[in-house]
């Protein structure tokens, strides 16, 4: 486990000036973006598609646990963790050896044509660890959207009906199936029309927002009379939640919520899928986030932390469902690759050793010390949430509830342009959201909250 040190000592009174934030873990030695980066962001503007865009102005030559060094050697500390991917680190030394020893012995087969102990290896543990104390099976993929398409296939074969209903604020993937089961449409999903169908979609809970609060029974009721109405249980094949929604707005329902959907659900022989491809693998302080909710998934994907930086992802469930789909019916040429599943194995056992459940449970301990007061502090602040180490502050214009994207766009330019990697979310955009690798040290998280910290004041200053 990594040094820890008195969360108090992380606690300033006084802002300090993002300039005098003392560099660290960060070193910036050229202007931001540096020459180098520059140059290859000519070649980038030249030669990639301007869809993938970029959210950095500069590019990394490499990594280490919390620290990205760019091409003119600039440090950033790194509180983005590759949307969630790094969090047992960057270039973690057990998951780079595990991938050297595994490359140097084959690099692909496929399991379809000739299987492999890896694959069944990660699958155990899947099953090992994954909420619930059923006899589960699971099947290996690429991506998040792709377990999600797989997810649904599987609940669909398995009930033998054909609409799935997905959560307002949802982002599920890029897919055909997934824009549609994706709520924001800008940038995710616009001109890309038309979408697959039977998809609907119900209302989240959003305590800020949604007039419930915190009475998770009474959103669910809300949420089960609008499933009702557009559907009717009998034609639903499937629910789909985040329990902590991603690039909704890392949005925590409220207590009552999903249990209240998951034995609805039951109760009509519905499948009900949780999507933790951000949330799973100890980035909430537990295992998988269902299990702040007393949810037990039928079926649940994952994919990001699961590889340790390595692309794989999986859909785990009870064996009866997974049982359901004819051989041939699900997986994929590239599907739990040899050299991913041994990256896959490395990363579990970090997270098993170092119990990054407890370490990412600090984290949150450590960010609601610091900022659990913003809202009091600042009056463009509405909200502080999150679970573990997947924190969000949530920006409104002062004295209202109107959602504010360019004080969040303000924030971001400052401390990047300090050596802090941060990302957004939200429906709106006006979401600052906190994801470091679970292996950060107080040490490194207490300067990037300076920064952060020192921004929020300068920004909403003006």
């Amino acid at each position: 486990m990594m040094m820890t040190q008195d969360t108090a000592t992380l606690t300033r009174s006084n802002t300090t000036a993002i300039k005098d934030v003392p560099q660290v873990a960060r070193k910036l030695v050229t202007e931001i973006p540096g020459p180098r980066s520059r140059a290859l962001m000519e070649e980038h503007t030249q030669y990639v598609c301007p869809g993938v865009g970029s959210a950095m102005p500069v590019f990394a030559e490499s990594a280490s646990g919390s620290v990205i060094t760019d091409v003119d050697g600039n440090r950033f500390l790194d509180l983005a963790a590759g949307i969630a991917v790094t969090g047992v680190g960057n270039a973690a030394p057990e998951v780079v050896a595990a991938v050297q020893a595994e490359v140097t012995k084959m690099t692909h087969t496929n399991f379809a044509t000739t299987p492999y102990a890896g694959y069944v290896e990660v699958c155990k543990k899947l099953s090992e660890h994954t909420p619930g104390s059923f006899a589960k099976k699971s099947v290996l993929l690429n991506s998040g959207a792709e377990a999600v398409e797989n997810a649904v296939k599987i609940a669909r074969r398995y009930t033998g009906r054909p609409t799935v209903i997905v959560m307002d604020n949802a982002f599920h993937g890029r897919t055909n199936l997934t824009m549609a089961m994706t709520t924001k449409s800008s940038p995710y999903k616009r001109g890309f029309g038309p979408f697959a169908p039977d998809v609907v979609s119900a209302p989240y809970s959003y305590p800020l927002r949604d007039g419930f609060g915190q009475d998770g029974v009474a959103a669910a009721k809300a949420s089960i009379e609008r499933m009702e109405l557009l559907v009717g249980h009998g034609d639903i094949a499937a629910i789909i939640a985040e329990p902590v929604q991603g690039e909704g707005g890392f949005i925590v329902p409220a207590n009552g919520f999903l249990k209240t959907l998951y034995d609805w659900a039951h109760g009509h022989g519905i499948v009900f899928i949780s999507d933790e491809i951000q949330a799973g693998f100890c980035r909430t302080g537990k295992w998988f986030a269902s299990e702040y909710f007393d949810v037990e998934p039928d079926l649940i994907t994952t994919a990001k932390a699961l590889g340790g930086g390595m692309p794989i992802s999986a859909v785990t469930g009870r064996a009866e469902i997974m049982d359901a789909v004819q051989p041939g019916g699900v997986g994929g040429t590239y599907g739990g690759n040899p050299v991913s599943c041994a990256a896959a194995m490395a990363s579990i056992g970090i997270m098993e050793r170092e119990d990054l459940p407890a370490r990412a449970a600090h984290i949150g301990e450590v960010v609601h010390e610091r900022f659990g007061t913003l809202s009091s502090r600042f009056d463009c602040v509405a909200d502080v949430r999150g679970l573990g180490a997947m924190q969000a502050i949530e920006f409104v214009k002062p004295g209202t509830t109107e959602p504010d994207a360019d004080i969040v766009s303000r924030i971001v330019s400052a401390v990047r342009a300090a050596g802090l990697v941060i990302l957004t979310c939200g429906i709106s955009g006006n979401v600052i959201r906190l994801l470091p690798p679970l292996v950060i040290s107080d040490e490194e998280l207490g300067e990037g909250l300076d920064v952060l910290e020192a921004a929020i004041a300068e920004c909403s200053a003006r």
